[in-house]
């Protein structure tokens, strides 16, 4: 477990395991949320699209060209004249 300490401006140090494990780079941002039970979730706030390559493939499914998307969204909201 890494340890950090509060300096008197606020400012703490982020200790290089976990800077090395979020890949994190000088000028990254970072986003802490504060889960329900009171923990604090520390996550880089950006991506580079590279890391995204595939992350909404599905095995077994079928590309979809963006003129089949753009049919699916003109008939699901086509509206009533």
């Amino acid at each position: 477990m890494s340890e950090a300490r509060l300096s008197s401006k606020g400012q703490i140090t982020i200790p290089r395991d976990v800077r090395e494990r979020l890949k994190l780079k000088l000028g990254d941002k970072l986003r802490f949320r504060i889960a329900d039970n009171g923990q604090v979730v520390l996550e880089a706030a950006q991506h580079h699209v590279t890391e995204l390559y595939g992350l909404l493939r599905r095995k077994g499914a079928k590309p979809v060209s963006v003129e089949a998307m753009d049919e699916a969204i003109r008939r699901r909201f086509k509206r009533p004249r």
